[in-house]
């Protein structure tokens, strides 16, 4: 994903790590909650949005993993919910 690419060089190996953790967290939990990817998301956009999630709030300086893991998905629900909004007739 471009957008990851542009900010690898923002972090050092340990935020990395970080990083990585709150990724493999944020997808192990959506794994667990039994989510279906069809048609408009599929998985692997889905954990792209989760990652873009991390790294966006570890940019503003957050390094804990929980927070991390927990706003990407609160951000992922948003999104979603937005996406998926019935028309207004």
């Amino acid at each position: 994903m471009d957008y990851l690419k542009k900010h690898a060089n923002a972090f050092d190996p340990d935020e990395v790590r970080i990083l990585a953790a709150a990724l493999d967290r944020a997808w192990a939990i959506v794994q667990a909650s039994g989510a279906s990817f069809d048609g408009e998301i599929d998985a692997h956009c889905a954990r792209d949005l989760l990652a873009v999630n991390i790294v966006e709030a570890a940019l503003l300086g957050e390094r804990n993993v929980a927070r991390l893991y927990e706003g990407a998905l609160a951000g992922f629900t948003e999104r979603g919910l937005r996406q998926h909004q019935p028309a207004e007739k």
